[in-house]
C-alpha cells in the first residue's frame, strides 16, 4: 500500500496509468464502442470527412475509421503484452542462469551474443528476423520479442551479479539450499523491480515496432485493423483525406506516451536510485 501511495502521488505516472487503462477498456469493449463493423465497406461513403455518423470519417474503401481505430487497440495491446512476454520468457531465465553461474558460458557465449544483437538498431534487427520468419502477426511478435530479449538478459544478469554475494544468499548456500531454490525463491523476487520497469517501457517500443512492421507489410495483414497498416493504406490520401492518417497516428502517440509515463512513474517508485 505504501508503494501504491507513492505512485499515486506521481502525477505523470497516474496519467500514464489512466491512458493504459483506457486502452485496455477500449480493447475489451470494442464491439460495444465501435458503431460499425471495422471491415464493412460502403462504396457510397468513400473518403467522407468526420461527421455525426462517422466520427473520424471513412477511408478509401468506405470503412469507418473510428471503428477501425477502436479495434486496432486490440492489436496494440496484444503487441505490447505478447512481444514483451516472449522477451521475458527468453531473457529472464538466461540472465538468471548466466549471472548466477558466470564462467565461460556467461562471458563468451551469452554476453558476446547479447553484444552482437544490441550492435544492431532494434527495429533493423526486428525487420531482419521478421523477413526471415515471414509476414503475419505471430511472426512479428516473435521477431520483436527476440529483439527485446538482449535487454532483459543484460538487466536480469546485472541484478543477479549484485545479489548473488549478498549475506542472505551466502547463508542459504551454507545451509545447503539448492541453487534452483536460491535463484527463483531468493534472487528473482528481489530482482523484479528493474525488470518490471523495463517491461513497461518495452511495451511502448513493442507497439511502435508492431505498427512499423504492419506499416511495411510484415505485421498484421489486411483487412484486420492495425494502426500501422492503417497509416500505410492512408499515406497516399494525405492531400485529400489527412484525417485518415491523423487518427491512427494520434492513437499510437497517446498509447506510447502512456506506457512511457507509466514506466517513468514506476521507476520513481520502485528504483531506489531514482528516489534519491
Amino acid at each position: 500500500m505504501k508503494t501504491v501511495g507513492k505512485f499515486l502521488r506521481n502525477g505523470l505516472g497516474v496519467i500514464g496509468a489512466v491512458i493504459i487503462l483506457g486502452l485496455i477498456l477500449v480493447a475489451i469493449f470494442a464491439p460495444l464502442i465501435a458503431p460499425f463493423d471495422p471491415n464493412a465497406q460502403d462504396y457510397n461513403k468513400i473518403l467522407m470527412p468526420p461527421d455525426g455518423e462517422h466520427f473520424f470519417g471513412t477511408d478509401d474503401l468506405g470503412r469507418d475509421i473510428f471503428s477501425r481505430v477502436v479495434y486496432g487497440a486490440r492489436i496494440s495491446i496484444q503487441a505490447a503484452l505478447i512481444s514483451v512476454g516472449i522477451a521475458m520468457l527468453i531473457g529472464v531465465p538466461i540472465g538468471l542462469l548466466s549471472g548466477y553461474y558466470r564462467g565461460f558460458w556467461d562471458e563468451w557465449i551469452v554476453m558476446r551474443s547479447v553484444d552482437a544483437m544490441q550492435a544492431f538498431p532494434f527495429l533493423i534487427l526486428a525487420l531482419a528476423i521478421s523477413a526471415v520468419l515471414g509476414s503475419g502477426f505471430g511472426n512479428a511478435m516473435l521477431a520483436i520479442g527476440i529483439g527485446f530479449a538482449p535487454a532483459f538478459i543484460r538487466i536480469t544478469r546485472g541484478q543477479v551479479l549484485s545479489l548473488r554475494n549478498m549475506e542472505y544468499i551466502q547463508a542459504a548456500r551454507s545451509v545447503g539450499v539448492k541453487d534452483a531454490r536460491i535463484i527463483f525463491r531468493h534472487i528473482l523476487p528481489n530482482a523484479m523491480n528493474p525488470i518490471v520497469i523495463q517491461a513497461t517501457l518495452a511495451m511502448a517500443s513493442g507497439i511502435i515496432a508492431e505498427a512499423s512492421l504492419s506499416y511495411l507489410g510484415l505485421g498484421v495483414q489486411p483487412p484486420t485493423p492495425s494502426w500501422g497498416s492503417m497509416l500505410n493504406q492512408a499515406q497516399t490520401l494525405m492531400s485529400v483525406a489527412p484525417y485518415a492518417t491523423f487518427y491512427p497516428g494520434i492513437a499510437i502517440f497517446l498509447v506510447v506516451l502512456g506506457f512511457n509515463l507509466l514506466g517513468d512513474g514506476l521507476q520513481q517508485v520502485l528504483d531506489p536510485r531514482a528516489r534519491k
